[in-house]
């Protein structure tokens, strides 16, 4: 079943998934220029806040300060793992993720070889995100919102993991978790699962009535 569920996605595959994706690759490539433009300017914002420093101009020194802060504010969350398409997919939903008031910490490390299409990887990571982000946004005023992703090699396989909070009352259908909220959660899930399938790995999903986690593995 989760064979032809796949094949059925994939050959859905259109234009507008296509652009989408060129549109992250740019937004990636442009954030790596900007940090790279900031590293090749350290040395003179040094200098010219020793000057300020020299000639007793804080207040000078202050602004320029400032300006300096929100400028690597701006550039110092880019995540950068050498692989674009999930570098573009990353950036891309923790940017959206932290705009909404959510926690995130990420740890990603990637082995030598990836056992997953660019594109399939970019679909699974995606949902596994936007199910995630859905689940801080359910949770009411004033509660903590958090989001954590780690990624890297488990004996031999790739280990993904993602841990939200969430406010969404849940329910289990078999092996699946149902929201009550979205309809289009349930949708995700499926999309995760018949990628996992297809690459022979495994899916575990843990959930309480605070924190949902899921786990993935697959065979490297």
């Amino acid at each position: 079943m989760f064979e032809r569920i796949y094949r059925r996605m994939a050959e859905r595959k259109t234009g507008s998934q296509s652009a989408l994706m060129e549109t992250y690759y740019k937004e990636v490539q442009a954030m790596y220029q900007q940090m790279r433009t900031w590293r090749h300017d350290y040395k003179n914002h040094l200098q010219v806040m020793k000057a300020h420093l020299d000639m007793g101009e804080y207040q000078e020194l202050s602004d320029y300060i400032l300006a300096l802060d929100e400028e690597l504010a701006r550039v110092s969350k880019v995540i950068e793992t050498g692989n674009m398409a999930l570098d573009a997919i990353l950036n891309s939903k923790i940017a959206m993720a932290r705009a909404k008031g959510t926690e995130v910490n990420v740890k990603v490390v990637l082995p030598a070889r990836l056992p997953i299409a660019d594109y399939d990887l970019c679909v699974l990571l995606g949902n596994l995100m936007d199910n995630a982000i859905e689940g801080c946004e359910s949770q009411g005023e004033g509660e903590e919102r958090f989001l954590r992703i780690y990624m890297g090699v488990l004996k031999e396989q790739l280990y993904l993991s993602v841990t939200n909070s969430h406010g969404t009352r849940m329910k289990k259908e078999g092996n699946r978790y149902r929201s009550t909220k979205a309809s289009d959660r349930g949708l995700g899930l499926l999309s995760i699962d018949c990628i996992v399938a297809r690459y022979h790995g495994y899916v575990n999903r843990q959930w309480d009535e605070s924190v949902f986690a899921t786990e993935v593995l697959l065979p490297l």
